[in-house]
């Protein structure tokens, strides 16, 4: 089994090729989806969240308003650094034990959607990194379309590990400035010649 690790900034469009990789025979685990999973079923980790924050960034009905946190957590780099203690170490124990679980069920290929793949030191887990990158316009583009103003847009841009220090990380750079279509032609290059390399080749 071969794990790759795709990363990249906010808005740069990792969801998107991952659920390309998903289509074309990949097995995805998507992190963040972990992380709300983590925040709204363990209890430990909840407490601790709570305790840190506090109770306003609770909704009506006692889940986490995941905006709500985001406001103080991207204008507060502490504040980011106090979740990311709580959150990465539960995380990763997921994960790793999900790429237990792909091996023995007989995976070929696995791919980790990790925005924090460097950030957290998990590249350790994967066998090659691909970081997307797109022009800094077209995702606060996207970022706006969320729901986020302009401002916030360029602080949570602001607040993340540069382009260039994810580069020096990275085996295969995507760079997500294409047309849908174009874009899932380009991933589906690059999957193929994935395959040739580490799986054929193995």
């Amino acid at each position: 089994m071969k794990v790759i690790g795709l990363t990249g900034g906010i808005g740069s469009g990792k969801s998107t090729i991952a659920g390309f990789l998903t289509k074309l025979g990949a097995t995805t685990i998507d992190t963040d989806k972990i992380g709300h999973e983590v925040l709204d079923t363990d209890s430990e980790a909840r407490k601790r969240v709570l305790t840190s924050f506090g109770r306003q960034i609770l909704n009506t009905d006692g889940s986490v308003n995941r905006k709500e946190l985001g406001k103080i957590v991207f204008a507060d780099g502490k504040a980011l650094s106090r979740l990311n203690c709580i959150m990465h170490p539960i995380i990763y124990r997921l994960v790793k034990n999900k790429l237990i679980q792909y091996k023995k069920g007989g995976a070929d290929v696995v791919v980790i959607d990790a925005p924090l793949l460097i950030e957290a030191n998990w590249v350790s887990m994967v066998d090659v990194v691909w970081v997307v990158t797109a022009n800094e316009a077209s995702i606060i583009k996207r970022l706006q379309n969320t729901g986020l103003s302009r401002d916030e847009a360029i602080a949570r841009i602001r607040c993340q590990l540069s382009e260039d220090e994810r580069f020096k990380q990275a085996d295969i750079i995507v760079k997500n400035d294409y047309s849908l279509h174009e874009l899932k032609l380009k991933v589906g290059e690059l999957w193929q010649n994935f395959n040739l390399t580490h799986i054929k080749s193995s």
